[in-house]
């Protein structure tokens, strides 16, 4: 049988993160994959290693060609600086002067005049911001709590990133402690291939003669936003409104100030506040708002609504689909507060290109619940969003692997897989499983055609369970023959 093409999604960088000695981790060199999943006992740094991905996409403005913020330059200005600055650049023709020509044109970063490959460089060393993210994303006072204390001593910690693209290393960035200091490193290859594409500005307030462009991104304007769902984040559903209250009162000088206010991780603080501004898309992406309503529909037989109130900050519910009768989260079961935010956020204006993690996105689901929310990661992959869950949930890791033997059938041109998923697969290579131990290094999990996806430690448990079942089972024997 002929092997046939399967549809092609968005295309992402390949990333790659490395780290030793970091939190409690003790070495990982893990690839993210359209579909990345961390599993393992808890206390074993899945949750470190989820921040941590999340951190580095704000430093660096998420994982595209070039790190950090977008750059932005004159059209006018632009093409006069590659003239000037690169006579031999054959990327811009001469006879082209309009901003409209220049869409599309591809260059190299050696193209670029030797002022904006400096700004580039610059951004890839900005220690300070590094600093000030990774204390903002775990909450802590000193980069050092972040190295993994072992023996009642702490390691030197190593933390590497590397972005490449059809097998082209892009750019590189790694930081690491040199006693009580950190030390950032990085470069940019002089060869990677660029886009110049326009930025989002309204129409109406364009001048053809004056046009700003943003470069580089491959596919269009959008470089990618991060989402973070905590594991907390059924608690905070039910709560934010009075949190929010609080902060509020608490920051305006007739309100009770204690002497010191905790604090929350940086990763809690973005998921409040996009709950506290949160506003449906004006321009929602089909594929992945038809996910939410799944999940309205198969899991939840109900509606998430969004009720406006005086105090500004949105009050969030939940209708039933047999009584019509809207409920506060409060009143709801707790499978409804879990998936409420993830409802909210497909609905929100999550697109192709973004960054979506999840931990623990079986939280108190029933296992048929824990294979439609497989059924809604998948759906996302398809729609081009990079996702990363923490999971701990055998029934997720049965239906992934059920989905990847969809994928492969597809591509070897089955015609019945296609009838029976024509949406929901993946391909073995979009799928990358990592089991987290303690004090051992991070290790992938290889899907296998038979066994699927299937944790040393799952197994152990198993065998476990089945033997003491077997002593038990023959004890009660023994009593009944007594």
């Amino acid at each position: 049988m002929s092997e046939a093409k399967t549809p092609e999604t968005f295309k992402h960088t390949n990333v790659e993160i490395a780290v030793k000695n970091f939190g409690p981790i003790g070495e990982a060199t893990i690839d993210l994959r359209p579909l990345t999943v961390f599993v393992g006992p808890s206390n074993t740094g899945k949750t470190y290693f989820s921040t941590l991905i999340y951190a580095l996409h704000g430093i660096f403005n998420g994982f595209s060609q070039l790190p950090g913020r977008t750059i932005q330059l004159e059209t006018f200005g632009f093409y006069k600086l590659l003239q000037e600055g690169n006579t031999e650049t054959r990327a811009i023709p001469e006879q082209l002067s309009t901003a409209n020509q220049l869409l599309g044109q591809r260059f190299k970063l050696s193209d670029l005049p030797k002022g904006i490959r400096d700004r580039v460089q610059s951004e890839i060393m900005d220690s300070e911001s590094l600093k000030a993210e990774l204390k903002r994303c775990f909450d802590l006072n000193s980069i050092r709590e972040l190295v993994r204390l072992k023996n009642d001593q702490r390691n030197e910690m190593r933390v590497s990133l590397e972005v490449s693209e059809k097998g082209q290393r892009l750019w590189k960035f790694n930081f690491e402690t040199c006693k009580s200091e950190l030390t950032a490193h990085g470069s940019v290859d002089k060869n990677s291939d660029l886009q110049l594409t326009a930025s989002v500005v309204p129409k109406e307030k364009l001048d053809p003669d004056n046009l700003y462009f943003i470069f580089p991104v491959e596919y269009g304007s959008h470089t990618g936003n991060r989402i973070y769902l905590p594991a907390a984040r059924s608690g905070i559903m039910q709560s934010h409104r009075v949190i929010a209250s609080s902060l509020v009162e608490r920051a305006t000088r007739g309100g009770r100030t204690p002497l010191e206010i905790p604090t929350f991780s940086g990763v809690v603080a973005d998921f409040m506040q996009q709950l506290i501004l949160y506003e449906e898309s004006q321009a929602p992406y089909k594929e992945i708002t038809q996910l939410a309503g799944a999940i309205e529909s198969d899991v939840l037989a109900g509606q998430i609504l969004i009720k406006p109130t005086p105090s500004g900050y949105p009050e969030f519910l939940y209708r039933p689909q047999e009584t019509k009768e809207d409920m506060r989260l409060t009143r709801a079961a707790s499978l409804v507060s879990e998936l409420a935010p993830v409802v909210l956020f497909l609905r929100g204006g999550i697109r192709p290109g973004d960054t979506l993690i999840i931990e623990e996105p079986e939280a108190h689901l029933h296992p048929g619940a824990q294979t439609e929310i497989a059924l809604t990661l998948v759906g996302l992959v398809r729609a081009g969003v990079r996702v990363v869950v923490t999971t701990h949930s055998d029934w997720l890791l049965k239906e992934i692997a059920n989905l990847i033997r969809i994928g492969d059938l597809k591509r070897k041109g089955v015609p019945k897989v296609e009838a029976m998923s024509p949406t929901h697969w993946l391909l073995p290579e979009e799928v990358g499983t990592w089991w987290f131990q303690k004090d051992e290094s991070v290790k992938p999990i290889p899907f296998d055609a038979t066994e699927g996806i299937e944790p040393k430690d799952y197994e152990d448990v198993a065998y476990k369970l089945y033997d003491r079942s077997v002593n038990l089972q023959d004890l009660l024997e023994q009593v009944d023959r007594r």
